[in-house]
């Protein structure tokens, strides 16, 4: 029996082999116990942050990054204890074989490493996501979500460069010391981007407007779907979906639809001149009365102009910010309220009726 258990196969005793996958099974059955001991450990450390913290969105976020990253970690802890085999020593274009593979676990560490890093910014931003819908509103909703792909962003290119470090054993020091020389031009091929990405800073910061809102930029009108490092997706009124860079939306005169206090509605008459002015008058003051609507919070309606043909009357009327629909509804019964007072009045549009005359030249 001590024969089998010293007995070498490829280069390392029979026993190591059993000893090594014994500790990457026996962490594979418990890891969903010892992942969930240490995600309540860590829940306690950042319980200090605030109460009202969701325990078991906590523990669905990062228990299964914390499982992944312990059994990566124990395995290629136990796999290292091993010595290489010599049978599987060979060069790939010149480069080791056990160069490559000390590489792919590296890889392999440091990506589930930077997994559970991102699930714990997730958990931060709902976290922000709570409070803020609770107290402070959708627009610092919307900074939470931005910071929260920006600080995914800074991970990614932390756990790059920690891969160029360690599994390629490149200097990561030099690379970024020749940012430095190349910056000019990268900062110049980039240029659009780099200003799209300072652009939205000013967006979250200043807060011109927030995901939800209704805007007007550019000839373009629609909802606001979501606010990105690079560009804002808008929703439009007829129901495609526009992509404008940041830049664009700070340096564009922007009309926030969603912060006006009042919605404005406007008719503008054309009287026919055979209308005499007391009936003017008395379509005038008709037109006041309609407008004095439980709706309608301010109005106004005068003769504005006397044409050669026709008198011009303006009606202009406010209404609360009420949706859409509301407002369409509003002017569709000023509009027949105001056409059934000229009916009754008999008072007829300007070019409603045309007579024709044909004169005759006597020779």
């Amino acid at each position: 029996m001590n024969d089998l258990w010293n007995q070498l196969v490829f280069g390392n005793p029979f026993r190591s082999y059993i000893i090594v996958a014994g500790t990457i099974l026996f962490v594979i059955i418990l890891k969903r116990f010892i992942s969930r001991l240490i995600a309540r450990f860590l829940f306690r450390m950042i319980r200090r942050m605030g109460s009202g913290l969701d325990k078991s969105a906590f523990l669905d976020l990062v228990v299964g990054p914390i499982g992944t990253f312990l059994v990566v970690f124990v395995s290629m802890s136990s796999i290292e204890k091993l010595h290489f085999p010599p049978q599987l020593d060979f060069d790939i274009y010149e480069v080791k074989s056990r160069t490559i593979i000390q590489a792919i676990a590296v890889m392999i560490i440091v990506i589930s490493f930077i997994w559970l890093l991102m699930r714990l910014v997730d958990f931060i931003a709902l976290v922000l996501r709570n409070k803020s819908r609770g107290s402070h509103g959708p627009r610092d909703m919307q900074m939470v979500v931005f910071l929260r792909d920006f600080l995914k962003a800074i991970l990614g290119i932390i756990g790059l460069l920690m891969i160029l470090d360690a599994a390629f054993k490149v200097d990561v020091s030099k690379i970024l010391a020749s940012l430095g020389l190349a910056g000019a031009a990268v900062a110049l091929a980039a240029k659009e981007s780099i200003e799209n990405l300072i652009a939205s800073f000013v967006i979250f910061f200043d807060k011109p407007f927030t995901a939800g809102d209704v805007l007007k930029v550019n000839n373009i009108s629609g909802t606001v779907e979501k606010i990105g490092l690079r560009s804002t997706r808008i929703r439009t009124d007829q129901k495609t979906y526009v992509t404008v860079p940041n830049k664009q939306m700070v340096d564009s005169i922007v009309d926030n639809l969603t912060l006006r206090t009042q919605r404005k509605g406007e008719l503008r008459l054309e009287v026919g001149l055979s209308t005499p002015s007391a009936q003017l008058d008395k379509l005038i003051e008709g037109i006041k009365e309609i407008l004095r609507k439980d709706t309608v919070e301010k109005s106004t309606a005068f003769l504005s102009d006397i044409t050669a043909t026709a008198f011009l009357i303006n009606v202009d009327y406010f209404t609360s910010p009420i949706t859409q629909d509301e407002f369409n509804a509003v002017r569709q019964a000023v509009n027949l309220d105001v056409l059934r007072l000229m009916e009754s009045e008999k008072i007829d549009i300007a070019g409603a009726s045309t007579d024709i005359k044909i004169l005759s030249e006597r020779s």
